[in-house]
């Protein structure tokens, strides 16, 4: 293990990215970043077992996105990135993206920010 991620694993909220996740995390995320195509974004939006088939995704990965569970998602090996793709899909703004990692609703989490106007 790289001698500075010593201790990572203690930060709650840090999830590890490393390539052993990342190769775990391949195919998952290989399907969200697809939904940059419109064909992808229409075949998951009208049949989302058909577009699971096509890329291959296991059980435990077709129910993280069918039940939007971004915390596992995350904890997954999930890019944040290619999780915008599936926000954006299916109508979830980013602070309720990660309010989800944070095991939040929307309204706790923007009470925990500095924003003007913010709840």
């Amino acid at each position: 293990m790289n001698p500075q991620l010593k201790g990572v694993e203690k930060l709650e909220g840090t999830y590890l990215f490393d390539i052993e996740t990342s190769a775990k995390a391949l195919r998952l995320n290989r399907f969200l970043h697809g939904l940059t195509v419109a064909a992808n974004r229409t075949l998951f939006k009208d049949n989302p077992d058909a577009a699971f088939d096509q890329a291959g995704l296991s059980a435990e990965e077709r129910k993280m996105i069918r039940e939007l569970d971004w915390a596992a998602l995350i904890r997954y090996g999930a890019s944040f990135f290619c999780l915008e793709k599936l926000g954006r899909v299916r109508g979830v703004s980013n602070p309720e993206m990660v309010a989800g990692f944070r095991g939040e609703t929307l309204d706790e989490f923007l009470k925990t920010r500095r924003v003007p106007g913010a709840r």
